[in-house]
C-alpha cells in the first residue's frame, strides 16, 4: 500500500467513524462534510488542484452560502478563496474581525493543535459588505502544510 493510499484509507475510516450526520437538516454537518470532501481531494490530487477548485467560484465545493477556503500552516495567509481573491497569498497576521478574533490566526492554531475543529468570528456574506456571524470547520489535510475550512452563518 502506498503512503498516499494508506493516509487516505486512514482518513476515510476516521470520517466513517466520526460520521457526518444528517447532511441536509444540519448545517454544522453539511459544513463538516464539504470540508472532508475538500481534504481528500487535496490527499488524492494534490494541493494544486485543490486550489484551483477552491478558488473558482463556479467550483463544486460551493453550496449557497457554504465555500470552502485553504490556507497554509506555516504562515498566516490564505491560499485560496473563492470570493476574496485579494487576501490571497497577504500576510493577514494582523487581520481581525472587528471584535478581537484574529481569524486567520485560529485556523492555523486548529489545524496545528487538534487536526481539526471550530471557531467563531464575523464575516460577510458572499456578495455583501456587512458582518455576519460565522461559525466555521477548519482541517489539517494529512501529509500536507495546509488546511481547509468551511463555515456557515448563524444568523
Amino acid at each position: 500500500m502506498t503512503p498516499k493510499v494508506k493516509v487516505l484509507s486512514t482518513l476515510i475510516i476516521v470520517i466513517l467513524l466520526l460520521g457526518t450526520g444528517n447532511l441536509i437538516a444540519d448545517e454544522a454537518a453539511e459544513v463538516k462534510a464539504l470540508v472532508e470532501q475538500g481534504v481528500i481531494m487535496a490527499v488524492i490530487q494534490g494541493e494544486k488542484p485543490t486550489l484551483k477548485a477552491i478558488q473558482d467560484v463556479n467550483d463544486p465545493f460551493i453550496k449557497e452560502e457554504l465555500y470552502l477556503f485553504a490556507g497554509p500552516l506555516d504562515r498566516i495567509t490564505m491560499t485560496a478563496h473563492p470570493y476574496k481573491p485579494q487576501i490571497v497569498n497577504t500576510d493577514l497576521g494582523t487581520f481581525n474581525d472587528g471584535h478581537g478574533n484574529y481569524l486567520f490566526f485560529k485556523f492555523a492554531k486548529i489545524a496545528l493543535e487538534n487536526g481539526a475543529g471550530w471557531t467563531e468570528y464575523w464575516w460577510p456574506k458572499p456578495g455583501e459588505e456587512e458582518l455576519s456571524h460565522k461559525r466555521t470547520y477548519v482541517m489539517k489535510v494529512p501529509g500536507k502544510d495546509m488546511y481547509i475550512g468551511c463555515g456557515y452563518y448563524s444568523d
